[in-house]
């Protein structure tokens, strides 16, 4: 399974960013963790191919996860970005009772 994340970047606070990560498979569920200097890597957002989500408390109502299931894409629209958001971006994927990881697209956030 391979994993393709884009859209990485240095943004000012208040500003908007969008990730988009293609699998190689049709995977169950795809979504987004990150990980910031000197902590654990956590979840930012997951969607299942029936539709269904999962936010981190830190992110709802700023980020909306979207998918295309035909393209195998998921993308993750992030408005409202602040210095805490700052992280290296993981494309996920659960695929054949496996997780999979992408490689990891850098997002800083300046204020």
């Amino acid at each position: 399974v391979q994993l393709q994340a884009s859209g990485g970047g240095s943004v000012q606070a208040g500003e908007s960013l969008r990730l988009s990560c293609e699998a190689s498979v049709s995977a169950y569920v795809m979504g987004w963790y990150r990980q910031a200097p000197g902590k654990q890597r956590e979840i930012v957002a997951r969607r299942n191919r029936g539709g269904g989500t999962d936010y981190a408390d830190s992110v709802k109502g700023r980020f909306r996860i979207s998918r295309d299931n035909a393209k195998n894409m998921v993308y993750l629209q992030m408005n409202s970005v602040q210095p805490e958001d700052t992280a290296v971006y993981y494309c996920y994927a659960h695929y054949g009772w496996r997780d999979y990881w992408g490689q990891g697209t850098q997002v800083t956030v300046s204020s």
